[in-house]
């Protein structure tokens, strides 16, 4: 069966079936597709995903979880079976080299993930046995169900991200600076890493009158600084979701009326006295909505930002800019280029506190960019504007 399209047509107990792709991702649908159920073997299905054919599940939904898992499991395998290799691999190429060949690894592992797939109905019932109740999960990511209209044919990986985001909606990450929770929305980046709202808890605040937080994500740095005593803090961002998620976990903490949530591309109008930014921290492109908090083409969000901070400082302002070195340690990025940056943009830097990452993959040795991790260090730095005293 091939679907030139995005509809797919299948047989179904002598009637045609239909319904149309839906990938939150952007991604195409596989060019062909079999009928699956839990007759089909995990090494078929791993061989018939590896080609980029489809697998829509007809079966059981919990047993196509469990194959799901077992493609992941074959996906993962050559890496587990020979540490060794995977070590000298490690020491033999480039960091450059190693980030390229782990972004190809992970593309792939995701590719042929994705090609196990599940029927959604267009009120998001899943039309499977024991199958899970998703309506909330898929109306958060996807909008309000339509009461009529196209059914759908998503990636179970898919649906699988869209319920671990909703999970994490209604738990909520503690963030022990601001003494309650965040709650991320789906496509929304979370704050898992804590060592950057440290480091904004911990730094030196002078002037508590105004502050911008630009690309608030889910509001996080928004918050702290107001439980930090800032009088009006602004924060902007352009994605539509981060806005809403933004916006709800500020009135769930009581910062409402102190933080204002704009949708702009970095700066909004005006002056402050201070500027905070959390850049995505890796220049390279990203292949999911999500991504666009990880990596920023050409560091351009980056030296945006850099570019018009002196212009959006108040006389005395300062500028923190929350940033990752590990972009040099992968070699795609250098400390002299930011350096460049910083004073070609007028600014003057009067500190860098700096803190070490603790997350695990930094211990994981058979980790293709296990150098990099290692040697990460997250910094804070406190940029003025030259001519400003």
């Amino acid at each position: 069966m091939k679907t030139p399209h995005e509809i797919y047509h299948w047989q179904d107990a002598m009637q045609t079936q239909q319904a149309k792709w839906r990938a939150e991702n952007g991604s195409s649908p596989p060019k062909k597709f079999i009928l699956a159920d839990d007759t089909l073997t995990a090494d078929t299905a791993y061989k018939l995903a590896c080609e980029g054919c489809g697998l829509l599940w007809q079966g059981d939904f919990q047993l196509a979880r469990q194959l799901l898992q077992a493609l992941a499991r074959r996906c993962d395998r050559p890496a587990r079976k020979s540490p060794q290799k995977t070590l000298e691999k490690i020491i033999a190429v480039r960091p450059a080299q190693a980030f390229n060949l782990h972004r190809q690894s992970q593309s792939q592992r995701s590719r042929v993930l994705s090609m196990l797939l599940i029927p959604l109905n267009f009120d998001y019932s899943i039309p499977l046995k024991r199958a899970p109740h998703i309506i909330e999960a898929c109306t958060e990511a996807y909008g309000e169900p339509k009461n009529t209209g196209p059914n759908f044919i998503v990636s179970l990986r898919e649906l699988q991200g869209l319920i671990g985001a909703h999970e994490w909606r209604k738990k909520g990450i503690i963030i022990p600076t601001l003494d309650g929770k965040i709650y991320p929305h789906y496509g929304v980046f979370s704050p898992v890493r804590g060592e950057y709202i440290s480091l904004v808890a911990n730094a030196p605040l002078r002037d508590t009158n105004l502050a911008f937080d630009i690309g608030t994500g889910t509001g996080v740095l928004a918050a702290l600084l107001a439980k930090r005593g800032v009088q009006k803090v602004i924060g902007t961002d352009q994605d539509q979701r981060a806005l809403i998620c933004a916006r709800a976990n500020l009135a769930r903490l009581g910062y409402s009326e102190q933080v204002e949530i704009i949708q702009t591309d970095l700066f909004p109008d005006g002056k402050a006295s201070l500027i905070v930014c959390n850049p995505p921290w890796l220049p390279a492109r990203p292949s999911s909505p999500i991504e666009h908090a990880i990596f920023d083409p050409e560091s351009r969000m980056l030296r945006g930002f850099l570019t018009g901070l002196a212009g959006h400082l108040t006389a005395n302002g300062e500028g923190w800019l929350l940033l990752s070195d590990f972009a040099e340690h992968l070699e795609l990025r250098s400390r002299e280029e930011l350096l460049e940056w910083i004073k070609q943009a007028g600014l003057r830097v009067i500190d860098r506190v700096d803190v070490k990452p603790d997350h695990p993959k930094t211990a994981d040795q058979t980790d293709l960019l296990y150098q990099a991790r290692a040697a990460e260090i997250t910094s804070l730095w406190r940029l003025t504007a030259i001519n400003k005293g």
